[in-house]
């Protein structure tokens, strides 16, 4: 059998290789050291933020941004259900209630008259909405420009979860700079990556500050050990951060590969009736982490798990869009604002190898093998 292709997996060469050789030489392979500040510069300033803080993973950067926001028990925060858990679950480590906003249709990402009419209940019923916290579904980012307003109108903090969609825009502003504060992940699959890793943006110097105090087990400026403060093991190593410099560096190259692999899908599927790719038709914005397709089973006659089968007999990955959260057993009882949506995306999505790391004879053998399923012409 021919080897795996997978959805996204890293796009790594000769240049991570020689910035990790250079980072070990230069003897800082304990965590932090220049490597760590640099990639922090460097991503500020890619992201036109003041401060950013390198952690171990996004989760941890959506756990201390709540942190900082001042999230705790009693407190409920709002969120996308079309997400991975990582982002509910860093909820209920602060000890807050996650509530669920459904998404639109056609990008997946937080509807915004559904937020306001969570919102508008919520306070009627006198609970306290500690934060908002939206998802940039596969890189597209989400309508910030009214999610950001009515935050405002309530006074309420927002914390982007901008895991997926570094390199995606918003009205000409980077994704990664909305809100009080945002996350970006730099886990394995993302479309740059540091193996593990995330971090937080601001420009907020305090919660920069704070968010750095609690990644480092919450230490007093003292030449002994004291702590007034619970804090966590959550900052990056600096050999990692010499791997997301690098990374850094070749982020334009790897979303234009991504971008040329969405265009094959969508020439591919062109003809095809009852196939749509996910996310409307213009790209605009988008940094195209992962492609999907929406299908139609009663148009097309086959579902998204015969192609997904399909798929796997020819040794190729694919996988559902997200369950939605407020579907997910963990959350079954968890408050929820739903319009179906999420579970019409969960029911009628497929997604598609989209790395950029895919070479040539690969794209053709995913192309091929969709062609041969669909009835496409590849």
């Amino acid at each position: 059998m021919s080897e795996r292709i997978y959805m996204s997996s890293p796009d790594v060469g000769d240049l991570e290789e020689q910035f990790m050789v250079a980072a070990i030489r230069s003897g800082w392979i304990a965590p932090l050291g220049p490597d760590v500040n640099a990639f922090e510069s460097e991503m500020a300033e890619r992201l036109g933020v003041e401060h950013a803080v390198a952690l171990s993973s996004g989760t941890a950067a959506l756990h201390l941004g709540l942190l900082g926001l001042g999230v705790g028990p009693g407190d409920v925060v709002l969120t996308s259900t079309m997400t991975f858990a990582a982002t509910a679950n860093a909820i209920v480590y602060s000890g807050a209630e996650p509530y669920f906003i459904d998404c639109e249709l056609e990008t997946g990402n937080m509807d915004p008259a559904l937020l306001r009419q969570a919102l508008e209940q919520l306070v009627r019923d006198g609970e306290n909405v500690a934060a908002i916290v939206p998802v940039d579904l596969l890189g597209k980012a989400v309508n910030y420009t009214e999610i950001c307003a009515i935050a405002d109108e309530y006074g309420i903090p927002v914390l982007a979860d901008a895991a997926e969609s570094l390199g995606a825009s918003h009205n000409g502003r980077a994704a990664g700079s909305y809100g009080r504060a945002s996350i970006l992940s730099f886990n394995g699959n993302k479309i740059m990556t540091t193996s593990g890793g995330g971090m937080l943006l601001t420009d907020d110097a305090a919660l920069a500050a704070h968010t750095r105090y609690l990644a480092t087990q919450a230490r007093q400026p003292v030449m002994h050990y004291e702590h007034t403060d619970i804090g966590y093991n959550y900052r990056l190593s600096n050999l990692l951060a010499a791997l997301g410099r690098a990374q850094l560096s070749r982020l334009d190259g790897m979303i234009a590969r991504r971008r040329e692999m969405r265009e094959r899908y969508r020439e591919l599927f062109a003809d095809v009736d009852g196939i749509e790719i996910f996310g409307g038709a213009a790209d605009d914005g988008d940094n195209c982490w992962l492609t999907s397709i929406v299908i139609d089973s009663r148009t097309t006659g086959w579902s998204p798990a015969d192609l997904s089968a399909d798929l796997l007999h020819d040794n190729i990955e694919s996988r559902p869009l997200w369950k939605p959260m407020h579907m997910q057993p963990v959350f079954s009882a968890a408050r929820a604002a739903t319009n179906g949506n999420s579970q019409r995306l969960f029911e009628t999505g497929l997604t598609l190898p989209s790395g950029s790391a895919l070479g040539a004879s690969e794209i053709e053998r995913v192309l091929t093998s969709l062609g041969a399923s669909s009835g496409a012409t590849a």
